[in-house]
């Protein structure tokens, strides 16, 4: 046991992991409402699981939402169904690499989570506000990663909208086409069963379209969650010893986790044109695929600069 966890925090630890992060996040929250729910049975007392997820969905009615606060961003990383998190994690994955290589990993996670609360938005007011969803008695609970999945991958589609996925029994298939099918599913399926989940993926695509085109624009609406992000990673850094020199005081500017995770996004020089050109004879010459990361991040502040 003790060996499963050390491989586990040397994993999620590991510099510019954030995607990887990410998943391992909702993986262990997935098993830890798993856990609960076989020791509720074997118990019988099935009411600990329920108050357990009830910690984590967000509910519609405004005065439960009150109550709890916390529900419109824990939402996006609960999960109950196997199957649920499964092609969650497996659409992040797709999708959250391409925004990690491109836009480093700080603008990944501001993604997902403004993708999460923008899903938790538009299922709130729908349900509020829109007679069809306020009239169904009862309402629905949201849970679950999808609305931040899309609004990760919709932001991949509209930063690269002509990467091609190869897709089994089916062939390469551009990006834009793949997460085109998925926003339309989720608009007809928002007055099905799914409705609030559905509705959540609207907010989210909504979110991830706008993000990366204010970003392409010189606008970046993820500050705040850098803003947070840096407090909680301040939080937990080590503190330097008492006594200290002159020359260390001086030298003592490290960033924080966080800030050196997507400093490789921050920090790339704007490229002139012919470090563009080769760029594109490169993508020319092999894809999308052949790129470092660093080539890719110079080919997307060469297109905030046009």
């Amino acid at each position: 046991m003790s060996g499963l966890l050390d491989d586990f925090k040397s994993e999620f630890n590991k510099p510019n992991n954030t995607l990887v992060q990410l998943i391992l996040i909702n993986t262990v929250i997935f098993l830890a409402v798993i856990l609960v729910l076989v020791v509720s049975k074997l118990t019988n007392h099935t009411e600990y699981y329920q108050w357990t997820l009830d910690q984590l969905m967000m509910p519609w009615q405004p005065g439960a939402l009150l109550r709890k606060p916390w529900t419109v961003l824990t939402y996006s990383f609960t999960h109950y169904d196997p199957f649920h998190i499964l092609w969650n994690m497996v659409f992040l994955y797709w999708f959250g690499r391409l925004i990690e290589e491109y836009l480093g990993s700080r603008r990944l996670v501001g993604l997902y989570i403004m993708g999460a609360l923008g899903g938790g938005l538009c299922y709130f007011v729908a349900y509020n506000l829109v007679p069809y969803f306020n009239n169904q008695v009862g309402g629905q609970v949201l849970l679950g990663a999808s609305g931040a999945a899309l609004s990760v991958a919709v932001g991949a589609a509209t930063l690269l909208p002509n990467y091609t996925f190869h897709l089994l029994f089916i062939g390469p298939v551009r990006i834009k086409y793949i997460v085109l099918f998925f926003v339309v599913l989720s608009f007809f399926n928002s007055v099905g069963n799914n409705a609030g989940g559905n509705l959540a993926h609207i907010g989210g695509a909504l979110v991830g379209f706008v993000y990366i085109k204010l970003l392409q624009n010189g606008s970046d609406m993820g500050r705040p969650v850098y803003w947070v992000m840096d407090i909680w990673s301040n939080l937990f850094r080590a503190k330097p010893p008492v006594k200290v020199s002159q020359r260390q005081r001086s030298a003592q500017t490290t960033p924080s986790a966080y800030a050196a995770a997507g400093s490789s996004a921050t920090h790339v020089g704007i490229p002139d044109q012919d470090e563009v050109d080769a760029i594109l004879d490169k993508i020319g010459r092999s894809g999308y695929e052949s790129l470092t990361r660093e080539e890719k991040q110079k080919l997307f502040r060469a297109s905030q600069k046009s």
